[in-house]
């Protein structure tokens, strides 16, 4: 659980610097790695992320996808946790 969270808070802190670097001209993370990063389990970060910093908000398909993923892990984490040891 403690892995989960520091994940979240490092992908949100990924999306914060990558809105910086937009801000200030520099180089961007791509949004193929901040996708990764909300796929591989960072989806409450990103998301969150997303809505407080206002990053990338109107870019698609960005926030489809963003969106794709936030909802596939809301139904396939409880799933796996309930049925898990059926699967």
């Amino acid at each position: 659980m403690i892995i989960f969270l520091l994940f979240n808070v490092v992908t949100f802190c990924v999306y914060w610097w990558d809105k910086e670097a937009a801000r200030d001209g520099h180089r961007r993370v791509s949004e193929t790695r901040l996708l990764q990063l909300a796929f591989f389990g960072g989806s409450l970060g990103a998301f969150a992320a997303q809505r407080l910093l206002r990053h990338k908000t109107r870019k698609e398909p960005f926030r489809t996808r963003l969106m794709a993923i936030f909802v596939l892990q809301a139904v396939l984490v409880p799933m796996a946790l309930i049925f898990g040891p059926f699967l």
